[in-house]
């Protein structure tokens, strides 16, 4: 029988909302949200495990005032139509009203065939169909088609987040309707705040998945699973089917709490690898928000009968 690569966790502490993207040049690319929230920095590496020694490069940095220059969260690096893109989230206070903070989404573009490289231009703000809370925001291509999704605060429903899609007409800007594909509903998306985000896209065995992350961001925190067949209009919500129960959450018997914010990949033997972050203890002093110990970690994961992930538990941390 085949043995499952396994890894050293954490793999990078101190890096929430991880994203690690493999790309043809055979380099896995990483991005983060840093302690400080004030950077963007990406790092690259042969092996998933080398990201954990890979320098990091800066490749933009918060302006002091504006609406740039606070809590920027969740980079993600992708490579479209023959240039990088980063989308994140950026707000211009720390400060929170009516317990939402005030982020909106943004993208950077590099044309260098190195992203560590050349010069990041910003693109300015996605716009959808609100001003309001905004955040999270991951795209995919489907079937000649690039969509965007993306979580944000409907102003007219209770609740801090949902899941939204999009078409987009180019790395940058939404076209056409917006749709809400997921919203807080279950015991164990609304505890200690209402939420849907940070979700990341899985295309296999006719489906696509979208796993997001639930509640509060302490040991509440947990992943759920959307899914859609591939034939289906991914633009119509009667498409997407949400799972009743969390598919990825706190394991007491292994120590990881609060696990989520995922992203996907492939290591070097083909196996499908999951990667969140968790932390290795319960109890916070303070705002989670501010607690800097969400570690990155890696996790091979399986298929189940039914074509959908089997994540499993949290992996124990090995030292």
């Amino acid at each position: 029988m085949k043995t499952v690569k396994s890894y050293q966790n954490p793999l990078i502490e101190q890096r929430a909302d991880p994203w690690v993207y493999k790309h043809t040049d055979g380099y896995y690319y990483f991005t983060a949200s840093v302690p400080e929230y004030d950077r963007i920095e990406v790092r690259r590496a042969d092996t998933i495990e080398g990201l954990s020694l890979a320098e990091p490069v800066v490749a933009w940095r918060k302006y002091d005032t504006g609406p740039l220059s606070a809590n920027i969260w969740a980079p993600e690096i992708h490579f479209i139509n023959g240039k990088w893109y980063i989308y994140f989230a950026a707000a211009r206070t720390t400060e929170t009203k009516d317990g939402l903070f005030d982020h909106r989404m943004y993208v950077l573009e590099n044309e260098s065939a190195n992203p560590l490289e050349g010069e990041w231009t910003e693109k300015g703000q996605v716009k959808t169909a609100w001003e309001s809370f905004a955040l999270d925001a991951t795209t995919f291509e489907h079937r000649g088609v690039r969509y965007y999704v993306w979580a944000q605060k409907d102003p007219d429903i209770p609740g801090n987040s949902n899941l939204y899609i999009s078409e987009m007409s180019n790395a940058w800007t939404l076209t056409g309707p917006q749709t809400m594909i997921a919203t807080p509903e279950h015991a164990w998306e609304v505890i200690g705040f209402s939420v849907n985000e940070g979700p990341a896209v899985l295309k296999r065995n006719g489906r696509i998945f979208i796993t997001f992350s639930a509640s509060a961001t302490d040991f509440n925190y947990c992943m759920g699973l959307l899914w859609a067949d591939e034939h289906a209009d991914l633009l119509d919500a009667a498409s997407w089917v949400k799972e009743p129960e969390p598919l990825f959450q706190t394991s007491e018997e292994t120590g990881q709490y609060g696990p989520g914010h995922n992203s996907f990949t492939v290591n070097e033997e083909g196996e499908d690898v999951l990667i969140y972050h968790a932390r290795n203890y319960k109890e916070i002093s303070g705002d989670p928000l501010y607690d800097p110990n969400r570690h990155t970690r890696a996790q091979v994961f399986h298929w189940k009968e039914d074509g959908t992930p089997d994540f499993g538990i949290p992996v124990r941390d090995k030292g």
